[in-house]
């Protein structure tokens, strides 16, 4: 029944992030432009109360607090080092700076950056279907504002829209692969699951702080600035009454 629940999960999420993603483009830019901002808004608050609130203290149950803080900071340090090497990045605007003639390199990195949501997916339901859908969540939330940059990523590097489609799908579809290895590697040895819990928080946390918040750090407009504390908070709202809910 877990196994099922994230297959079905992992496809909902990689397949439909890459489905919204895709209509999108069908917006006018300046439609585009005014959304993107506001589902990162909600994304972070999402991956911030999935992190803090859901896997890290399922980690803390298992584990000593030094071991779950020192797998997270080793999970952050990662995801910094993949970052440097061009593999790991979250792009969520058209014109991306980091990987504005990169179109192939991108693919690449959000494969191995769908896997490990996957491995996130298997996890939270591995520890409770409640903090499974919330992790689904949180990944379908930061997920789709980042297949939108990525699609124009791959439009700018001489992609046609059909094959931006095709590649982001199989990349999305990396989410499956991650998440089914995990259930299996948790299976075999479950003494793992916390630190892979932690990890997955440090993917969460990273993301949140380093590739979206900063986004918003510009802004000092007050009517945008409560817009977007707003939906953190119902991004964050959102993962507590999944947890009570279910």
């Amino acid at each position: 029944m877990v196994l099922l629940l994230i297959i079905a999960c992992t496809l909902l999420t990689g397949a439909g992030a890459v489905a919204l993603a895709g209509a999108t483009l069908l917006l006018s830019e300046p439609a585009r432009k005014r959304l993107t901002p506001l589902a990162v808004s909600y994304a972070t608050g999402t991956l911030l109360g999935a992190a803090l609130l859901g896997l890290l203290p399922h980690a803390l149950a298992k584990l000593s607090a030094p071991r779950v803080l020192a797998t997270v900071l080793a999970g952050i340090i990662a995801f910094f080092i993949l970052e440097k090497l061009a593999i790991w990045r979250h792009c969520h605007v058209h014109k991306c700076e980091f990987h504005s003639s990169a179109g192939r390199l991108i693919l690449i990195g959000d494969s191995l950056h769908n896997f490990v949501d996957g491995v996130a997916i298997a996890v939270g339901f591995v520890t409770s279907v409640p903090m499974g859908i919330a992790a689904s969540v949180a990944v379908a939330s930061h997920e789709i504002p980042q297949e939108i940059g990525d699609f124009f990523i791959l439009l700018d590097s001489g992609f046609t829209r059909g094959k931006a489609f095709a590649y982001n799908l199989l990349s999305g579809l990396a989410v499956v692969v991650g998440g089914v290895l995990a259930y299996a590697w948790v299976s075999m040895a479950g003494s793992v699951a916390p630190y892979i819990t932690a990890f997955s928080a440090a993917s969460f946390v990273y993301i949140a702080l380093a590739d979206l918040i900063p986004g918003h750090r510009q802004e000092t407009n007050l009517r945008s600035i409560v817009q977007q504390l707003g939906l953190i908070l119902a991004g964050i709202s959102t993962i507590v009454l999944l947890h009570g809910a279910l």
